[in-house]
């Protein structure tokens, strides 16, 4: 019998100046009497933690377990999304890309790029000092803006966009696995790794690294139109991680999935607060059930609408609700009989 974990929550929506969101004791005091048992940590938030400081010393980590056993919570995963971010940036992206990283290495894309390096390094250690299996990021784009080419591409773009992806990646890979934590990429438009083919290719170019693994999320797939049920198919083996977050997708004669450049609200495509918007959630956690899924449900608070402590407070119930707890005897098992090879071989008509 295997079984999900959770309700927990991702911080990143939700940290600020004003309490409870401010500090890692406040906020895991917050999530724990929402009723969240764990809480997954964005590490550039440096009220929550010290990475560095998580990388060098058991001792603080240890530190940070305890503030948050305090509330009845645990630390799910760290999060460096938006330093992986920038392991990869197209150079059309400089200028926005700059406010993810300190400003003494802003206009210097070189410098910039070590730094977020370094970053996932010290996310590495820190997971392994908590006792963490896996780690959530981003991938980063060098090829995104050929996404609908116009002038086409020229052959082999894409797989020399590839190769340096993974080189890029290879040696952070290789820490993780030191470490004995699993790089799980959040499928993403605006990543280079955005639905199963660009993550197929780029698994392919780390040699099929071990430690290549998949945040799953299914409202960028519902954006996409993308057959978010069957992807688990594909590729469960590799799902590490899960975000529960909705989106909805109503397209009309003015707009469709590129959305215009309009605001979130006028978009065909949207993120919702869970239970308000498409995705078929029972297909999900049935899915991932079959397939022994055994990590955490994390919500992702991400809607043009509703207030998010307000969504914040109506995912415990529904992540609840949807977690199955896999059943460890068929529901026909009262009609068993007793039975041996002699007697199978007598009803099949072999003897």
């Amino acid at each position: 019998m295997s079984m999900m974990k959770g309700p927990a929550i991702f911080l990143a929506q939700f940290t600020g100046a004003e309490e409870p969101f401010n500090t890692l004791e406040n906020i895991s005091r917050w999530a724990g009497g929402l009723g969240y048992k764990g809480i997954q940590i964005p590490t550039w938030e440096a009220g929550l933690i010290d990475l560095k400081a998580a990388a060098e010393s058991k001792d603080y980590c240890d530190e940070l377990k305890g503030v948050c056993a305090q509330s009845g919570v645990e630390i799910t995963e760290l999060s460096t999304h938006l330093q992986g971010q920038l392991v990869a940036v197209h150079p059309a992206y400089d200028e926005q890309f700059d406010g993810f990283a300190p400003a003494e290495v802003h206009g210097n894309p070189k410098a910039r790029q070590e730094w977020a390096v370094n970053q996932l390094l010290l996310a590495a250690q820190a997971s392994r000092n908590l006792g963490l299996s896996a780690h959530a990021t981003f991938s980063g784009a060098l090829l995104w803006h050929t996404l609908y080419p116009w002038p086409q591409r020229p052959s082999g773009l894409v797989e020399t966009g590839f190769r340096e992806l993974a080189a890029r990646w290879l040696p952070i890979l290789n820490a993780f696995d030191e470490a004995g934590v699993d790089v799980c990429y959040e499928i993403h438009p605006g990543e280079d790794l955005h639905d199963g083919v660009t993550f197929e290719r780029f698994l392919e170019a780390t040699g099929n690294h071990r430690r290549c693994n998949i945040l799953y999320d299914p409202s960028h797939f519902m954006l996409q139109q993308l057959d978010y049920i069957q992807f688990i198919d594909f590729y469960y083996d590799r799902i590490k991680m899960f975000h529960v977050k909705d989106a909805e997708f109503n397209p009309n004669g003015r707009s469709g999935m590129y959305g215009g450049y309009q605001d979130w609200t006028d978009r065909a495509g949207r993120f919702r607060s869970l239970g308000d918007g498409q995705v078929d959630f029972k297909g999900i956690f049935s899915q991932l059930a079959r397939y022994g899924f055994e990590g955490w449900a994390v919500l992702e608070w991400e809607c043009c609408l509703k207030h998010p402590e307000d969504g914040a407070r109506e995912g415990v119930d529904f992540i609840n609700r949807h977690i199955i707890r896999t059943t460890d005897r068929a529901f026909d098992d009262f009609a068993a009989g007793s039975t041996d090879e002699a007697a199978n071989r007598r009803i099949l008509g072999l003897d």
